[in-house]
């Protein structure tokens, strides 16, 4: 229950929120007629003020989980500039209505879909990537020629205080505000009527969003997440396998939601993976527990108590019979793990059931590939399938037999980079797509305008005599 200085403070802030949604709301009248030029100018600013700020940046991520400066510049920096510029570069062309061309019923008329914004929009950002999962659907929203507000996790203070900076230095609240604090704060946001919500989080959390915009009807992209498998068969280079897993596993201390969740190997070359796997662990991070403790490029935990989760599923697997390939060492004082790899995890132990979200890797064993198919179609639909493969029928049947958000062939997590592919889930790993031109429709209402030039579509009207009849059975005829 709130104190009542809490319950006080609440009130306020629910009113601070109404009050900016009514002046947003009266904002977002005016952008519909917005210009590419004026929303073009609105992302360079903001894409300058990220650059202006980078070493902020930096540091914010080094104090909320010690994350490499190189992996920040890489992770948080580099994919808003990237997608920045594609959408200063391409808005013109996606702003531009599409013409539609007739169907044989609608023949003589003239149709095009127009790109309206869809008005108000809340966007709520994790904590794993706290500057480019804002910074991302936000400048889709903006070139969308929408108003936004903004909740950026509390669990990441000094990279959410970063971000709020950078926005409040090129928006009015008008058009862009941002809404630090817990969990409540998201409660009273999505008790608005917001026309579009934007979520990156759990499925579970992600259940209550949808909830919410129920209420309003407002549509919703969720950018959720769940456990992503890796396959890797007899033929892969198991040299790129092991380089690019470990990089896409370990990177941000595998607190990615596109992150190989587990991998399924090939029983004929699985000792010889493993002894990759482990070897440029050791080559990366350092060659004992105590060099990848001391390392400048490993993450942290955010943590202690995302630290104790994983400890639990850790236990749990040991407890259910997994033994620790390389790994297994867990430093609470430091929000310190280990890279870590498990074998022979079954599927009774928690970590196979809910996504791991940490730098635990399980491998597990198939025999043909229609095994490791079948396992990956047991479980819910993930963000991201990856397959390592020298083999084109195999990487074939493994995409065209399994279901996931986006996948990356004989790589990791390098999808989501690319801003003229679209990205996102599908059913418990998310709804709709982000990024690049995919961003921009997901923030667009798309209008169709039908225009009538010489339809003889009239003739079809009541009264429905002989004629109009006959010439209705004929239209059918036609059009079969």
């Amino acid at each position: 229950m709130l104190t009542p200085s809490e319950s006080y403070a609440s009130q306020n802030e629910s009113f601070d929120m109404s009050r900016i949604f009514e002046r947003q709301s009266a904002r977002a009248l005016t952008l519909r007629t917005s210009t590419a030029r004026e929303r073009i100018a609105k992302l360079r600013l903001l894409m300058e003020a990220t650059l202006k700020y980078r070493d902020e940046i930096l540091s914010a991520a080094q104090a909320d989980f010690r994350k490499p400066p190189a992996e920040t510049e890489l992770t948080e920096v580099f994919p808003v500039i990237a997608e920045a510029r594609h959408a200063i570069r391409h808005l013109k062309k996606w702003m531009k209505p599409k013409y539609v061309a007739p169907t044989r019923a609608m023949l003589g008329t003239r149709a095009e879909v127009r790109f309206e914004p869809k008005g108000v929009c809340l966007i709520i950002s994790p904590w794993n990537y706290p500057v480019t999962l804002t910074l991302s659907p936000l400048i889709s929203a903006i070139a969308a020629g929408n108003t936004a507000m903004i909740k950026p996790s509390e669990i990441t203070p000094h990279m959410s205080a970063i971000t709020r900076r950078i926005i409040e230095e090129v928006f009015d609240e008008d058009e862009v505000a941002v809404f630090e604090g817990d969990y409540r704060v998201s409660q009273q946001l999505l008790e608005l009527p917001f026309n579009h919500i934007f979520f990156t989080g759990s499925p579970a959390v992600g259940k209550i969003v949808m909830s919410a915009a129920a209420k309003h009807l407002a549509s919703v992209t969720l950018e959720l997440g769940g456990k992503s498998p890796t396959i890797v068969d007899n033929t892969a280079d198991l040299k790129v396998a092991a380089r690019n897993i470990v990089w896409g596993k370990f990177s941000n201390n595998g607190q990615t939601c596109i992150a190989p969740d587990y991998v399924l190997v090939h029983e004929a070359i699985k000792d010889a993976f493993l002894q990759e796997l482990t070897a440029t662990i050791e080559r990366v991070y350092g060659e004992t527990v105590q060099k990848r403790a001391q390392s400048a490029d490993y993450c942290r935990i955010v943590n202690k108590r995302h630290l104790d989760r994983l400890k639990k599923l850790y236990d749990a697997a040991l407890d259910n019979g997994a033994r620790t390939l390389t790994g297994g060492e867990f430093r609470a004082d430091e929000l310190f793990i280990d890279p870590t790899v498990i074998d022979g995890v079954t599927d009774a132990s928690p970590i196979m059931q809910e996504e791991i979200f940490g730098p635990l890797l399980p491998v597990l064993e198939y025999s043909d590939l229609s095994d490791a198919i079948d396992y990956v179609n047991r479980q819910e639909k993930p963000l991201a399938l990856y397959i390592f493969s020298k083999d084109k029928d195999n990487i074939r049947s493994a995409l065209d037999n399994t279901a996931a958000g986006d996948s990356s062939v004989n790589h990791c997590l390098i999808h989501y980079l690319h801003l003229n592919a679209p990205f996102g889930g599908v059913n418990n790993s998310g709804i709709g797509k982000s990024t690049g031109h995919a961003g921009f429709k997901s923030f667009s209402h798309e209008r169709s305008v039908v225009s009538d030039r010489f339809s003889v579509f009239h003739w079809l009207y009541p009264p429905y005599t002989g004629k109009v009849r006959r010439l209705i059975k004929l239209s059918i005829d036609y059009l079969t």
